[in-house]
């Protein structure tokens, strides 16, 4: 047994080496099984089959790694692999060290070929115009609520809802000045002054500071690095990628403040994996029956099937007031008990995508 530290190393390297040809054999199955679903058009990415490997390998770990480091090494095994089998293009709100840019690569791993776009809508339209295959965006913060640029895009399209990524969100506060006096401006996305309440009434409430809100926490940092007397709230990353200081980290109101993302794309259907969400939208504003959607909602209950949420927005068509409903059950849109419900409803239902359930 080794007692040296360079003796450990030793064995260290070794392992590696054992690791390297151990990873190489899996991609040359992996490629196989590239060219089968080429040939078949089977779908590369499938969700429900990584966490089930995931979800395998916890239960046999009998060593330090946990569930959260499992989950880490193996997302950039399959993200490797899903290059080798196929490489996809991903579209992401960015820019480049956004939020949502830290949620795609986490999924799609490093190597994959990243498209920035600068809107909601970008993303969609590069999914429906196949300039890409999946779009990653953000659906809903914890803290503050619901995405309702994402909700409108989703009911426009035929987009389908692959996989979610929930993420916790940790703010930086960047700036060249060396004194808190020196800053009149803050440049950030308008949702994360609200998240950074607490920290911006401690340290500029009883200042005469501008709040200068931008399509995203990236351009802050961009936009701030060349201003005097300027600062930005945004991510450690973001900062990093243009080499600005961080005078403040973690600076967000809760410790618990978490956004969930989804991952998009065209004509996407995830089978069942035994613990996975669905999403649709009911628009009974196309039923000429009274009550539709409280007839939908008492059939999920009688059917002992869990809504975990109902967003209303206005239908925006014709005159009135008409709205349509963002909704989402545990479950597959294939269970048993769930098919019964939306043969019945399929005229007022859209049907958004089944997936894994994660949060």
């Amino acid at each position: 047994m080794a007692h040296t530290i360079d003796e450990i190393r030793k064995d260290i390297d070794t392992i590696d080496a054992q690791l390297l040809q151990l990873l190489n054999q899996r991609m040359h199955h992996v490629k196989a099984i590239g060219e089968l679903k080429k040939s078949t058009k089977t779908a590369v990415y499938r969700p429900e089959r990584e966490k089930a490997i995931v979800d395998r390998l916890e239960g046999m770990s009998e060593g330090l790694l946990n569930r959260g480091a499992i989950e880490a090494i193996f997302l950039e095994i399959f993200a490797v692999s899903r290059n080798i089998e196929l490489p996809e293009r991903v579209a992401y709100l960015g820019p480049r060290g956004s939020f949502t840019h830290q949620a795609a690569e986490q999924r799609f791993g490093a190597m994959s070929d990243y498209s920035s776009l600068d809107s909601i809508r970008s993303v969609f339209e590069a999914i429906v115009t196949e300039r890409a295959r999946f779009g990653v965006i953000p659906i809903e913060n914890n803290q503050e609520g619901i995405v309702g640029e994402t909700i409108a895009q989703m009911a426009l399209s035929d987009i389908k809802i692959v996989a979610e990524i929930p993420m916790p969100i940790h703010f930086a506060f960047a700036t060249k000045e060396e004194k808190l006096s020196n800053i009149q401006k803050i440049y950030s996305k308008d949702i994360a002054f609200k998240q950074c309440r607490k920290f911006l009434e401690a340290h500029f409430g009883l200042r005469n500071i501008s709040y200068i809100p931008v399509d995203s926490t990236s351009k802050a940092v961009k936009i701030a690095c060349e201003e005097e007397g300027s600062a930005a709230i945004c991510s450690h990353i973001a900062a990093k990628l243009y080499n600005f200081p961080i005078l403040f980290s973690n600076i967000e109101d809760s410790e618990d403040n978490y956004t969930r993302f989804l991952v998009i794309s065209r004509e996407f259907v995830n089978q069942p994996s035994g613990k996975d969400k669905t999403t649709i939208i009911a628009t009974p504003e196309n039923s000429n029956r009274p009550g539709t959607l409280a007839e939908f909602l008492n059939d999920f209950n009688d059917a002992g099937i869990n809504l975990t949420k109902i967003e209303s927005y206005p239908a925006k068509r014709g005159k009135g007031f008409k709205y349509w409903f963002y909704i989402e059950y545990e479950g597959h849109y294939q269970d048993k008990s769930v098919t019964p419900i939306m043969k019945k409803h399929e005229e007022d239902i859209k049907w958004m995508g089944s997936y894994v359930k994660l949060c």
